[in-house]
C-alpha cells in the first residue's frame, strides 16, 4: 500500500486516495518537508513557488504533487503516473 501526505486543507484529495486504496496522512503545510517526509511515496500540497522549500534539492525520493487548480481526479492521476 502507497502512503501518501496530503495537507489538511486537501480534504476532498485525501477522501478520494484513501478510495483508491492509500494510506493517506493529514498534514499540517509545517509539517510537510521534514524528515517525517521519507515515510511517504508523495507529498500533495495546495501550491507552492519554486523556492517554497528554501533549497535545490531534497533528500527525498517522495513525489511532491502541486495541487493547486487540480481536482481530486488529476492529483490521483498525477501521483500514479509518477509513481510507476
Amino acid at each position: 500500500m502507497r502512503k501518501v501526505a496530503v495537507e489538511r486543507d486537501l480534504k476532498p484529495v485525501s477522501d478520494f486516495l484513501t478510495g483508491k486504496g492509500y494510506e493517506v496522512d493529514s498534514v499540517s503545510l509545517n509539517n510537510v518537508f521534514t524528515r517525517e517526509m521519507e515515510k511517504y511515496d508523495a507529498v500533495v500540497v495546495r501550491g507552492m513557488n519554486k523556492d517554497f522549500l528554501g533549497v535545490q534539492d531534497t533528500n527525498t525520493s517522495a513525489v511532491v504533487i502541486n495541487a493547486k487548480g487540480m481536482t481530486a481526479e488529476q492529483v490521483y492521476q498525477a501521483i500514479e503516473s509518477r509513481l510507476r
